[in-house]
Order: structure tokens, then sequence, then C-alpha cells
């Protein structure tokens, strides 16, 4: 069994992304902030100890320099002149050992090790002998750790009311802006298949929604136009059925109503055959593009010369050409791989479509041009410069199912107006497009089919 996925809507993964964002950008603020105060203090201790480890070396410098006194003297007045001088620095403290080991100055305020910050070094020896001391300068760390500490609360209570502040203010911000986004969904959610006229607002709506909500209304033309198309093409379908098959009853009740010589009743049958045909050749036709709807492909095979396809398929139309009085030229040449029962379906039904409708005397060609890049142009065309041409309104329409203008679909007889909806279902089925051109007098219907 498929297993469920939970999508968070929009406005939520937002709403946590900038949560997470600001958690993130104001943390390593903090920590920036923190570690460049705690530098700071750092640099400016070790600054702070370097300078009084300097007034110390100078305060025993002086006090070589005098040789008129004794050793007696002159540690007592080191002694004096350093307990003048740390007496009023508590978070100082200042051990100073000869070179022997032994301790000759200790001052008054002593720190524990684990909160002072330490600073060795040597000095020179107040005696008249000369030499040097080791001195171990300590300051107090414990302002600066506090300090530190209270940076610490100051900046995590600052992030977490910043991080507040931007989740609640991004949550009133993404509502405001997702509001167009909830207009059009309640539009949509009023569309209904019996309001197809309907479209979407846009004027409202963010630069970023305007192209999809005019792809969304092409799409409601489309589908209107196509509903449009269904219900024409339901009551044609209806018509034409209903012809022969109102035909056929008639015929039939009538022949039953009283006795008929036999060949009074193969008549009839004959007629009601031709009617049985019509109707069959209307319905394989149907199935026919209900496949090619479902996105039924070609099946290619190589075909080494169209023109020679096109050949045959003149060849079964010889007769009618000549009984209408036309005359039939075959231009161009191409091969690949294509569908050749289709192609010859196609080809048959223009072929049809042109002597119903071509005048006679005139010319009607079959042109093969190949196109770049990978296509070839099949066309059937009527050279008379005096022919009926088709409206330019009626122009886009003729691969319609059904589809029938006064100048290019209207004549009666057994033809039910599924031909050229057929070629162009063999166009798509071959990847391709149908062609329709009519100007001065002469017409051009095709296709245009991918060669692979």
């Amino acid at each position: 069994m498929k297993k469920h996925t939970t999508h968070w809507s929009l406005a939520r993964q937002q709403w946590l992304g900038l949560a997470a964002l600001s958690l993130l950008g104001l943390a390593l603020v903090s920590c920036v902030v923190y570690a460049m105060t705690a530098g700071h203090l750092q640099a400016r201790q070790q600054e702070s100890l370097q300078n009084m480890s300097r007034l110390v070396s100078h305060l025993l410098q002086e006090q070589s320099a005098d040789k008129t006194t004794g050793e007696a003297s002159d540690v007592s007045a080191l002694l004096t002149r350093l307990d003048e001088h740390f007496s009023g620095h508590a978070d100082l403290a200042l051990n100073i050992w000869d070179e022997k080991g032994q301790l000759r100055y200790r001052s008054q305020h002593q720190l524990p090790a684990a909160q002072a910050a330490s600073w060795d070094f040597a000095v020179a020896a107040p005696l008249a002998t000369g030499g040097s001391w080791h001195a171990r300068l300590q300051q107090d760390q414990k302002p600066d750790a506090q300090l530190l500490r209270q940076l610490r609360w100051i900046l995590l209570a600052s992030s977490l009311m910043g991080v507040a502040v931007f989740a609640f203010g991004g949550l009133w911000l993404i509502r405001r802006l997702l509001r167009p986004l909830a207009a059009l969904q309640r539009q949509v959610q009023g569309l209904d298949i019996g309001q197809l006229t309907q479209r979407l607002d846009a004027t409202e709506q963010p630069e970023e929604l305007q192209a999809l909500v005019q792809q969304f209304n092409a799409l409601l033309q489309r589908i209107q136009a196509a509903y449009a198309q269904l219900d024409g093409f339901n009551a044609d379908v209806a018509h034409e059925l209903n012809t022969p098959l109102a035909t056929l009853i008639t015929s039939t009740e009538l022949a039953l109503r009283k006795p008929r010589e036999a060949q009074a009743l193969l008549e009839l049958l004959g007629v009601q055959l031709e009617e049985l045909q019509r109707v069959s050749a209307m319905v394989k036709d149907m199935l026919f593009l209900a496949q090619a709807d479902r996105g039924a492909k070609a099946r290619r095979s190589p075909v080494a010369s169209l023109r020679a396809l096109a050949q045959s398929v003149a060849d079964y139309h010889e007769a009618t050409f000549a009984e209408a009085e036309l005359e039939l030229l075959i231009v161009g040449e191409a091969s690949g791989n294509f569908d050749p029962p289709l192609l010859k379906r196609a080809l048959s039904n223009l072929l049809s479509n042109a002597c119903r409708y071509a005048l006679p005397g005139s010319l009607v060609e079959i042109r093969i041009a190949p196109l770049e890049p990978n296509q070839v142009r099949l066309s059937v065309s009527n050279l008379s410069s005096s022919g009926t041409e088709i409206k330019p309104q009626d122009l886009p329409r003729i691969f319609d199912r059904l589809y029938r203008s006064d100048s290019a679909r209207s004549q009666p007889g057994s033809h039910h107006g599924l031909g050229l909806s057929i070629v162009a279902a063999v166009a798509r089925m071959h990847a391709g497009q149908p062609l329709a051109h009519s100007a001065a007098g002469q017409t051009e219907v095709g296709m245009v089919l991918r060669i692979l």
C-alpha cells in the first residue's frame, strides 16, 4: 500500500523557513558579537598586564640605579615603593623571586589562579651586584567574566525576541501576501461545467500569478471550445446516423406491408446495404479518431519512396479523376519511417476531397517536399486559378469533425465529413500537424510529418 505523504502548506513552509533563517542569522550575529567582545577584553587585559610589567621594571630599574645604599635598604625601599603602588590595585597581584627561587616580594592582594590572568617577565635585581629576578603579575578576570556572562544572556534574550518578532511578523506578512492566492482559489472553486464562459480575474493578482491566470484562462477557452465542438459533434453524429437509419427503417416497413417481387426485394436490399456501409464507415472512422485522441502512435516502418506510395493511391482514384475530367500530377520525392496504411488513408481522403471540389479540366497536384529538420510536407493542391476558395473564417476549422462550410464541405452524398479530421489525426500520429492554404482560387490541404 502506498504510504500517504503529508504536504505542508506554503504559508507554513515559508513561516518555518523564515523563523529558522532568522534564528540562524541572529545566532551567527550573537556569536560574532560575543567572540569580538571576548577577544577585545582579552587583548585589553594583556595590554594592561604588559603596561604594568613595564612599570614594575621601571621602578626596579630606578631602585637599582642607587648604588650608595646596601642590600637591606635596597630591598626595603623596593618593598615600600611596590606596596605604595599596588596598595590601590585590588585587582592586581605581584610576586617576585630571586635567581635562587626565593620569594623576595609578595603584594598584599593575592588572586586565585583560576580567576586570574598571569604575565611572567624578568626584572633587574635591585642590588648593587646586578642580576635578574623573576616576576609574575596577575590580574583579576572576574569582572570580565561577569561582563561576558551578562552579554551571553543579553544576546540570547535578544535573539529569542528577534526570532519571535521575525516569526510572528513574517506570519502576518505571509498571510497578507497569500491573500491573492486565496482569492484565486475561491475563484477556481466557483468554476463549474455549466459556466464555461467564466474566466479568472487577474487584475488584483501579483505579477508572478498573472501569467498563470492567463494560461489557465486560455485553458478554459480551449475547454469551452472543445465542449462546444463536442456538443456540435454529438448533434452532427446523431443527424448523420439518423438519416440512414430512418431510410432503413422506412424501406423495411414498406417492404413488410405488402409482398414484393424478388427483383424489387434485391433492389431494396442493395439500397439498404449502401446505407449500412455508410453507417459502418462512419463508425469505423469515429473509432479511429477516438484511438488517435487517446494518443495512439503511428506504426512506423521504412518507406523507400513516398512518390511510389502516392502513385499507388493515385492509381486507385484514376477512374474517379477521369470521370471528373481532372488531371493528377505527383511532384517531389522523400523517404523515411512512416505508417504506410495511415498515409494511404490520409492521402486517399485528400484526393477524394480534391476530386469533389476541383473544377472540371483543372490540375490536381500531389506535392512531396522534404523540410528541415527531419520533416516532410505531403499535400494535395488544386492549381486552377478560378477554383472555389475556402473562406478565411472556415479555413482553421476544416479539420474539425463533421464541420461543413457553404463553400468547402457542403456537398451531399456518402461523405460524412470526417475525411479531413482523419488527415489531421494521421498527422498527429506521425508527430506532425495538418496544413491548409487557400488563396487566388487555389487550395492546398495536407500535412507535415516528422521523419524518425
